[in-house]
């Protein structure tokens, strides 16, 4: 499977490459990482179409498109990738991001117990 992980801090990478080494060693998931909104949709518009991505990890508050209008466009122009969004905020966007179509939302810290269960099931 494959998995986009959208954060413009670029040591989310390194937290991500750690805490799923095992499963990308066994290739249960291929991570691509862009580090703005606009990098995720330049990506996905790029790729084969449909695009091969089948999940979306993205932090809500990035400068330049924030991950909600993110999952807009993608919810628009990609319907079949589930999206999920990542904040330190609480719940403030919350019902924004349900009503946008996102399959869940994260709290920073992230829990990656939890976040592995979620992207591996699919």
């Amino acid at each position: 499977m494959k998995a986009m992980v959208v954060d413009d801090e670029k040591d989310v990478e390194l937290l991500f490459r750690q805490y799923f080494r095992k499963e990308m060693r066994q290739n249960q998931i291929e991570f691509i990482f862009a580090f703005s909104g606009e990098e995720a949709l330049q990506s996905l518009r790029e790729m084969n179409q449909p695009p091969e991505i089948m999940f979306i990890l993205s932090d809500i508050n990035m400068p330049g498109m924030n991950g909600l209008e993110l999952l807009q466009i993608v919810k628009k122009e990609f319907p079949d990738i589930q999206v999920s969004m990542i904040t330190a905020y609480s719940n403030q966007y919350y019902e924004t991001a349900m009503e946008y179509g996102a399959e869940h939302y994260f709290t920073k810290p992230l829990d990656f117990t939890v976040l592995k269960q979620q992207i591996l099931k699919g």
